[in-house]
């Protein structure tokens, strides 16, 4: 009798480990507080572009990072095309992915696919970008957008009484793409440092566009951003100088320095205007070197994938789901649990130091 048991169980054992090996998807209740060895599944990454260096690093930190953590990576880029996307976040969900990260080129179009990933049992994990219109995406992780925003009216305000430029300051204003949740915190961050200043007067806004809508850029599309300078500089500035831009991104930063330059600011005693931006791209970071663009945001991605790669691994134990934020980010269906890391501003005196203690960048890289 004692053998047959010990046998029984034995068996019950192998059958207990062999079902833990696949690949089912977890469901993320980010409640029950199990301390169970995670599920080793495949992660299916969904990321917008390649076009923007930024992207190519955070499929990169986060493929790294899940593959050393023992899971299998299923990284694909979409090229910002929205049918794209949703093919290949549908082709996630048919090969019965074990969790989607997904950071979206349009923050509503994937609600269907989505809510089949729901139905599957499959958690989504919303990357920088949040899901809009969808129960479905279970947790968010991302930096603080509004932070980026007030960081970047804020740099802009530092480089305008740096330059010397007499008051009123002329400034334009620059919004990424409307279909991206993040681009509305970005200016709204942007614009608490800037209305107050706009409305007493410091600063003027020539163009007279400050509307979200009107200064928004589709795809966060540098030829767009360029394009609209250029028409700017025609209109409202045949007289009188421009002297500060706020840009929400570096790719938009390089379009609109590149606008200004064609029409003569950088050189014979044409001082460029005050450019911000974000995401801390080589090329960019080179230029404030250079004195060019003025300054930047930095966002550690390789930071931002550790905290995605801790919550998948929380998620697929069945453990409690680490978050800081349970209140900001509203979809319109659901407020969205969110672990938030903060942005960092740097200019010509800070970005070098800054980035090479992140080792984000080598010094020859900056060289």
């Amino acid at each position: 009798m004692r053998k047959i048991l010990a046998i029984a169980a034995a068996a019950a054992l192998a059958l207990t480990m062999s079902s833990c090996g696949r690949d089912t998807g977890t469901p993320a209740t980010g409640a029950s507080g199990s301390s169970a060895a995670a599920v080793k599944g495949t992660i299916g990454v969904a990321m917008p572009t390649k076009t923007s260096e930024r992207w190519i690093k955070d499929g990169d930190n986060i493929k790294k990072q899940l593959e050393a953590a023992g899971y299998t990576v299923n990284l694909v880029y979409a090229n910002d095309d929205i049918p794209t996307q949703v093919t290949q976040v549908n082709d996630m969900i048919t090969k019965k992915n074990q969790l989607l990260v997904v950071a979206a080129i349009d923050g509503v179009a994937l609600k269907g696919a989505l809510a089949e990933a729901k139905s599957a049992g499959i958690p989504v994990v919303a990357y920088d970008r949040l899901l809009r219109e969808t129960d479905a995406v279970s947790y968010y992780t991302t930096f603080d957008n509004f932070k980026v925003g007030v960081l970047q009216g804020t740099s802009l305000l530092a480089g305008l009484a740096a330059s010397g430029k007499p008051k009123p300051w002329n400034v334009e204003l620059f919004a990424g793409s409307p279909d991206d949740n993040n681009a509305t915190f970005f200016f709204n961050g942007a614009m608490s440092v800037l209305q107050p200043k706009i409305d007493d007067g410091t600063i003027k806004i020539a163009s007279g566009e400050t509307d979200f809508k009107v200064v928004a850029t589709l795809r966060w599309d540098a030829a767009v951003a360029k394009k609209r300078m250029e028409n700017i500089l025609t209109k409202s500035y045949a007289s009188t100088d421009v002297n500060g831009v706020l840009a929400p991104y570096d790719g938009l930063s390089r379009g609109i320095i590149a606008a200004l330059k064609g029409s003569g600011y950088g050189s014979g005693g044409k001082a460029l205007p005050v450019v911000t931006g974000q995401d801390a791209e080589l090329e960019s970071v080179k230029s404030i070197l250079a004195g060019e663009q003025y300054s930047t945001v930095f966002k550690d991605t390789s930071e931002l994938a550790k905290a995605t790669v801790k919550m998948i691994q929380e998620i697929t134990s069945g453990a409690t789901v680490t978050v800081n934020d349970t209140k900001s980010y509203d979809n319109g269906l659901k407020v969205v649990p969110t672990e938030l890391l903060q942005p960092v501003a740097c200019d010509k005196s800070s970005c070098k130091q800054i980035l090479l203690d992140a080792k984000y960048y080598t010094d020859a890289q900056l060289a």
